[in-house]
């Protein structure tokens, strides 16, 4: 019933829109023109010569007149006769001393409406478009990452020197005064899957600050310059959430070496590193931001982006060593229903030179193909 009443309300308005602009733009067919008597137009130019015409409405196809023999009030047209389209008319006319009036037909105004709305359609996407990828929403500040350093293996020292600088970054000014600085930048290489990114998430959680994550992905785009806007935009955003750590992961897609080929990808990624650049000289010495970048290959990197002065540190994050496999199989078994003789020593050598991700998915596959056989706990052989 509701939408029954809904279709006809929408119905009844799209008529009543339609007859109102009929009534706009196409008064003299509804009758609702001044009534005139029709003259030829040899008529009405013989007394336009004759200086006979006092005024004159050129609307569209017709024209609109009052002869001076008229005594009628002066808003009244009494004649109507064709519009010959002369382009010497409109002279004439004022040259006659006639008071003319220009009426736009319904047509052309209602080409001036399609015309408009054709702009503002245009710019309103635009402005959509250019507000969606720039949008101040673009970053999330993350208040609590749900990730400590319990959870994460090994990287004892790393965990060590990084809670340090954390204390430094919320506590600027004590430090400053003994002439001691936060780095501005730390930069961890490593193979995928070795925990780069909950490193990151952990330290945000241990040093109690903000957390900014970014990834390669999210400065790319179809505009050109919407990069380099995106760069200024996360930086704005972390002078004003200080202290916090901004996390780009995957640096290798935005930071890579300048190419001044000329080509349009490379001039945008040129644009981008340059951003780079200047957002990391802008910072300082004791902002309270720390950019924590993590790469697949430093060598890839362009080299003024990561000079000292810019990131202070480079870490590399391995491969998990003997004790480090054991510990990543006990914590993922821990959830894991498997049988008593699966050794997790066993498992650690087995996954000599694995990276914890490929750990965690290799564990969950045999508790999937324990289930795929109707067993609840895995055993090895589910493994290899």
């Amino acid at each position: 019933m509701k939408k029954s009443i809904r279709k006809l309300t929408l119905a009844i308005s799209l008529l009543a829109a339609i007859l109102l602009l009929a009534v706009i733009f196409f008064p003299q067919e509804l009758g609702l023109a001044e009534k005139t008597k029709h003259m030829p137009y040899a008529e009405f130019h013989q007394l336009l010569e004759e200086g006979m015409i006092e005024k004159a409405k050129i609307d569209g196809d017709k024209i609109y007149f009052r002869p001076k023999a008229h005594a009628v009030d002066a808003g009244q047209y009494t004649d109507v006769t064709e519009n010959s389209y002369s382009p010497d008319l409109y002279e004439n006319l004022l040259l006659k001393g006639v008071q003319v009036e220009v009426s736009r037909s319904g047509a052309e105004i209602f080409s001036t409406i399609l015309d408009l709305f054709f702009y503002v359609f245009f710019f309103g996407v635009i402005i959509i478009a250019f507000r969606k990828f720039i949008s101040p929403n673009t970053f999330k500040v993350v208040r609590h990452t749900g990730v400590s350093f319990s959870d994460i293996v090994g990287m004892d020292d790393l965990k060590k020197y990084m809670l340090g600088v954390t204390e430094i970054m919320r506590h600027p000014s004590d430090f400053a005064a003994k002439g001691v600085r936060a780095p501005k930048g730390i930069l961890l290489e490593g193979a995928p899957g070795n925990g780069k990114t909950l490193f990151a998430r952990a330290l945000a959680t241990e040093a109690k600050v903000n957390f900014i994550p970014a990834k390669a992905t999210d400065f790319e785009s179809m505009f050109m310059a919407i990069g380099p806007m995106k760069v200024k935009l996360l930086f704005r955003k972390a002078r004003r959430c200080a202290p916090c750590i901004v996390f780009i992961d995957e640096f290798d897609g935005i930071g890579t070496r300048r190419n001044y080929s000329g080509s349009a990808l490379e001039t945008e990624n040129t644009r981008i590193v340059t951003a780079l650049l200047n957002e990391l000289d802008g910072f300082q010495p004791n902002s309270g931001i720390l950019v924590v970048a993590a790469t697949n290959s430093i060598a890839a990197l362009d080299e003024a982006l990561i000079r000292p002065g810019r990131f202070d540190l480079r870490v590399k994050v391995p491969y998990p060593n003997f004790e480090e496999r054991l510990q990543l199989v006990e914590m993922y078994m821990k959830n894991k229903p498997h049988e008593a003789g699966v050794s997790a020593e066993n498992l650690a050598r087995h996954f000599e030179g694995a990276s914890a991700a490929q750990i965690e998915s290799a564990l969950n596959e045999a508790s999937l193909r324990a289930m795929q056989a109707g067993r609840r706990e895995f055993n090895e052989s589910d493994l290899f």
